[in-house]
Order: C-alpha cells, then structure tokens, then sequence
C-alpha cells in the first residue's frame, strides 16, 4: 500500500470515528443539555409564580376600585350610563327627554356600542354633563352632540335641547 493510499484510509477512518462518536456520546450530551436548559427556565417560572399571583391579586384590586370610581357595578353599561345621567340630570336641572337602546356594531370581532339620548336645559349643565360623561366616568366618547334651540308655543318661552351620540368599545 502506498503511502496515498494510507493517508486517503487514514482521514477515512478518522471522519468514521468521529461520526460513531458523536453518534454515542455527543449527541446524547447535546439533548441531555436542551432538557436541563428547558427545566431551568420551567424552575423560574414556578419560582417566580408566588410573585405574579400576587400581582394578579393587586392588579384584581386596582381594576375592581377603577368599577366602583367609575360606577361600573355588575349591571349593564346601559344601566349604569341611565343611571348616571339621570343623578347628573337631577342634580342640575336637567330633563332626560329620550334614551334610545344602543346600536351595535361587530367589525373585526369588537362590539361597538352607539347610545344616543336627549337632554334639555341649560347650556352650561349640557356641557357639564357631557364632561362628565368623557371625562369622570369613561363611559365612552361622545362622537356628537347637536343643539337644538326650540320654543315653547303654549308658553312662548325658548329652551335647549341637546342629542348626543356617545360610543363605547367593548
């Protein structure tokens, strides 16, 4: 055999072993390294799970007192809606004319719901019950509010009465 010839068997060999040898033992240490990596992160988690259920619970708090400030019980959005502006209404001098139910729309699975009503009385008490509205009780926003001076026939007197539109997304 020539001396080619040995060195061509050689690295022949060679490559041989190393592929019986990873074949054995590498690839095996390789695997046994993924799963100790897998059950290392699956510790942290379970290490770390006392701490985010305690964060759950104050995140359950924070957004149960956000329901009770925004007077958001377990009643309908509807009702609650009512309900404040009928407070609001009798509170300053304000009349409730109309309250439709809501239009709903379903566009790309989010519900959105129109509510429209009529309120008449004073130009500032509107105003301060459509900020309100926006504002203090997150009900929605009003997508539009239209005044409409009207006059009394029998009593010759004018009055304000306003339509607002308001949306909620939910």
């Amino acid at each position: 055999m020539s001396k080619k010839n040995k060195n061509i068997l050689l690295i022949a060999g060679f490559v041989l072993a190393l592929m019986i040898c990873y074949q054995l033992a590498i690839s095996k240490t390789i695997q046994q390294k993924e799963q100790y990596n897998d059950l290392k992160k699956q510790e942290l988690l379970f290490e770390n799970a006392p701490k985010k259920l305690s964060l759950l619970k104050q995140k359950q708090i924070y957004y149960d007192s956000l329901l009770t400030k925004y007077q958001l019980d377990g009643s309908s959005i509807q009702n609650n809606l009512l309900k404040s502006i009928n407070i609001f209404a009798e509170i300053n001098n304000l009349e409730v004319i109309n309250f439709l139910e809501p239009h709903i729309i379903i566009k790309n699975d989010l519900t959105i719901k129109t509510y429209e009503f009529v309120v008449e009385g004073y130009f500032n008490e509107i105003n301060q019950l459509i900020f309100q509205l926006e504002q203090k009780t997150k009900f929605g926003e009003i997508v539009n509010l239209h005044f409409e001076k009207k006059k009394n026939f029998r009593s010759g007197k004018y009055y304000l009465q306003a339509k607002v539109l308001l949306r909620s997304y939910g």
